[in-house]
């Protein structure tokens, strides 16, 4: 029995070492250095489990600053690196390649499951989004006063009175308020409270090994993802029947519901649930990540927070009394979002995104064949000494008027015709956060060493507990 498994076993092995040698010797020639790394798994783990910026740059190092070869989550992929990369991506969408689903998204988002690889793109959903100028500052500008007293509204609840919070909690909380009520046109506290754990579970399964296993991290994505769209399926309906009944409407399910094709064919609800759940979770996470470590970075340093505070209070002096903040208002918060910066440099929402080859191409002497996947990331730049002196200091000051960055050194929010659509909601909603946490209180924070946790989108590992100190009044 013994030696029956043991020549299984060696047959096996003898079997994944000639594919993987017959692989690589009958496979298209001159790729990018690199590692394709085991079979099946490629270097998956080391991706996910040995932070997805780490895994970048040791791998410039070891292999080139320009390009790279690796397999992750169970694609050959091309990983792009630098400004020049950065330039190269953005000029070239929809010419060389689009945008691309990981196999976790595509099985948790199921209206894309069945689609052909080059059709596995967010273009129809921006179509949907921008056709109307949902996200445009004009629009945003009749939003903002809403969001205002929203944010407002979740200080009194859950910030007031309380000598500690959990900021990374609340932040969510008041990040998917804010989403359900710009998105959905809901209001119902209960009902977003209890999608604000699905939405965690969705978010950590996006970039995560397929094995649908009870236990395993796309399992509890996979359920989440199923309960959010039976919710968004009586959203829906609700929509339909005070559509039906002459109620005005100005969200975005409401534009999606009526849209049409140019065939006139309206978008299945099934369909419309998997679009809406991709932009509450875009507009979610990585929007309640970028407060949190506001919190934590100004948290820590009295000078930054001061002149924070003294320009939010400026912002205040100058409203009346119960006046919301207005557009305006928005663009006087200069230092306070360069402060907002360099909380995403040095932590950034979400290190990437992935594309998928539309035709063979050729990028820094190597060729990429059709087919593979290229992924995107600020890593490549965000720490770079070259481009950040002192990469590691949280310094503000690097984005006053006057100091300028190489083009494509510093995207945030991605840039060409993929730039984040959400880019002024999000500016928006941070900085309306910041406003009203800034004057309220003055805050410590309890572990200045908690460990930061998560692949893709960075998790404080306890939540990100903070002392407040009420201002006198």
């Amino acid at each position: 029995m013994e030696i029956s498994l043991l020549l299984v076993s060696l047959v096996f092995t003898l079997s994944v070492c000639f594919f993987a040698l017959w692989r690589r010797s009958t496979g298209p020639k001159n790729l990018p250095p690199g590692s394709l790394g085991w079979p099946i798994m490629g270097e998956t783990l080391e991706f996910l489990f040995g932070k997805p910026e780490n895994f970048v740059f040791d791998r410039m190092r070891k292999y080139s600053p320009d390009i790279f070869k690796t397999k992750i989550l169970g694609e050959e992929t091309a990983v792009i690196c630098g400004p020049s990369g950065h330039k190269f991506l953005f000029s070239n969408e929809h010419k060389l390649f689009t945008a691309f689903r990981p196999h976790s998204m595509q099985k948790m988002f199921r209206s894309y499951q069945a689609a052909a690889p080059a059709q596995l793109t967010r273009d129809e959903e921006s179509k949907v989004i921008r056709s109307p100028g949902f996200l445009k500052p004009e629009a945003l500008v009749r939003y903002l006063g809403k969001m205002d007293s929203i944010t407002q509204e979740q200080m009194q609840k859950n910030w007031e009175g309380n000598d500690e919070v959990k900021a990374y909690p609340l932040a969510k909380t008041l990040t998917l308020t804010l989403a359900c009520r710009f998105f959905l046109g809901i209001d119902n506290p209960e009902r977003i409270a209890r999608l604000v754990r699905r939405f965690d579970d969705i978010s950590l399964g996006m970039h995560s090994i397929t094995v649908n296993f009870p236990g395993t991290v796309f399992y509890r994505a996979n359920r989440a993802a199923a309960a959010v769209r039976k919710e968004l399926r009586v959203v829906i309906n609700e929509k339909k029947a005070a559509m039906a009944a002459g109620t005005p409407m100005q969200d975005i399910l409401s534009h999606m519901i009526v849209a049409t094709d140019p065939s006139g064919k309206h978008m299945p609800e099934a369909e419309i649930a998997d679009k809406i759940m991709g932009l509450l979770v875009a507009g979610y996470s990585t929007v309640a990540t970028s407060m949190a470590f506001f919190m934590k970075y100004v948290g820590e340093r009295p000078e930054i927070y001061n002149k924070v505070l003294e320009e939010q209070l400026e912002v205040a002096a100058a409203k009346k009394a119960g006046e919301l903040l207005d557009w305006d208002d928005m663009q006087k918060m200069k230092y306070s979002w360069n402060v907002l910066y360099e909380v995403m440099r040095l932590t950034p929402p979400l290190q990437g995104t992935f594309r998928v080859a539309l035709t063979d191409f050729t990028y820094a002497g190597y060729t990429i064949p059709k087919g593979w996947k290229v992924y995107w990331t600020v890593s490549t730049v965000n720490k770079n000494p070259e481009y950040f002196p002192e990469p590691e200091k949280f310094n503000p000051s690097r984005y006053d008027d006057g100091n300028t960055f190489p083009p494509f050194t510093f995207v945030p929010f991605g840039g060409g015709p993929r730039m984040c659509p959400g880019k002024e909601y999000a500016r928006l909603a941070i900085l309306t956060f910041v406003h009203n946490v800034v004057k309220r209180f003055k805050w410590e924070v309890v572990h200045p060493n908690e460990k930061v946790i998560g692949d893709m989108m960075p998790t404080p590992e306890k939540g990100l507990p903070i002392r407040l100190q009420r201002h006198q009044a």
